[in-house]
């Protein structure tokens, strides 16, 4: 397992953010870094992704780019990346479809016939396993394994699946994410084409992608990080796969993860740093104090009342949430924090 570089996953159980007095790009070796919503939206870069990740690079940190949609191949995604001004190999990209292929490839014969329900990063990675990727219950899998297939999946293939698991053949999982972004917006994940399946059959599927520890084991694996970063932002996939893993992580606040949802968390979902785009890599993390009864990050106090938080002081935004992090975080001990938070966010600037 891998250990952090400055033992700032304390933090999340001390319950405040951590600090970090070197930039994060020098003090972690490897960045693991989640793609929608962090580097990119709609298929186009984020502000400040390329140049952040530029200079990161160009420092000696090792970036790898680590996602749960197992549609794409790893070079496909490698290709994008570098159209959007991101140098990439398809080695420096993981994908929940590997992952799961090893976890089958270690519980089934070689040369395996796999029933593939998803795309075709699910067939690059059997094969890459020495499994044989079949379209038919009918042909004898050994095992059925079920990942994003995009838009165009046909439900007819959720019936093979139904037909093969019903006959005792084991069921895997790429992933559970139930909603995935697109350019219209938010859009059924592979997660609900699961429960499709685990409604028609009863079945429960082995998962592999983010937040469990397949995942974190095919990263590891790959990359050869000793000091890893994840950096995230979904709180119940990035954060609580580095969680899992025992590694630090950085929540950035470009996709799905509002104030009010971070400090609401129960700490397997707290990251270990808060910023609000990929430029916090580069820099170092100030640390949140406690001060009396409360919290202070930057020019904010932030206090946990009996209903609600409190936020005083002034600064920026990013800082008077890291504060009221600290006093939530606390408040909430080891379950979520139930204090109401919008007037301490609109006072921050966040709501």
């Amino acid at each position: 397992m891998s250990q952090s570089a400055s033992g700032a996953a304390e933090g999340v159980f001390r319950g405040r953010p951590a600090g970090s007095a070197r930039a994060l790009s020098e003090a972690y070796d490897t960045a693991l870094l989640d793609l929608d919503g962090v580097v990119y939206a709609g298929g186009q870069a984020i502000a400040h992704a390329v140049e952040s990740l530029a200079v990161a690079r160009s420092g000696g940190m090792a970036l790898a780019y680590v996602t749960n949609n197992a549609l794409r191949t790893p070079g496909a995604v490698a290709e994008h990346l570098t159209e959007l001004g991101i140098p990439t190999g398809a080695d420096d990209v993981i994908t929940s479809a590997q992952a799961v292929a090893r976890l089958i490839s270690e519980q089934v014969p070689a040369g395996s016939r796999i029933l593939v329900i998803g795309g075709e990063g699910l067939r690059v990675a059997l094969r890459e396993r020495g499994l044989v990727p079949v379209d038919s219950a009918d042909e004898d899998p050994a095992a059925v394994v079920q990942g994003y297939g995009g838009p165009e999946l046909a439900w007819g293939r959720f019936a093979e699946a139904c037909y093969a698991i019903a006959r005792g053949v084991p069921w895997y999982a790429s992933n559970t994410d139930l909603t995935i972004p697109s350019a219209r917006g938010i859009a059924p994940g592979n997660g609900a084409a699961v429960e499709v399946v685990r409604i028609a059959t009863g079945a429960e599927p082995q998962v592999a992608g983010k937040p469990l520890p397949p995942m974190h084991r095919e990263t590891i694996l790959r990359t050869g990080a000793r000091t890893p970063l994840v950096v995230g932002d979904r709180l119940d996939t990035d954060i609580e796969g580095a969680f899992n893993g025992g590694v630090d992580s950085l929540l950035v606040l470009t996709g799905v993860t509002d104030g009010a949802g971070l400090l609401a968390a129960p700490p397997r979902h707290r990251p270990t740093y808060v910023d609000v785009d990929l430029r916090g890599m580069l820099t170092g993390q100030p640390e949140v104090v406690a001060s009396g009864d409360g919290f202070s990050c930057g020019g904010w106090t932030a206090v946990a009342g009996e209903r609600e938080l409190e936020l005083s002081g002034e600064g920026s935004a990013i800082d008077g949430l890291r504060a009221l992090c600290g006093a939530a975080w606390s408040a909430g001990g080891d379950g979520e924090c139930g204090l109401d938070s919008g007037k301490a966010l609109a006072r921050a600037g966040l709501g």
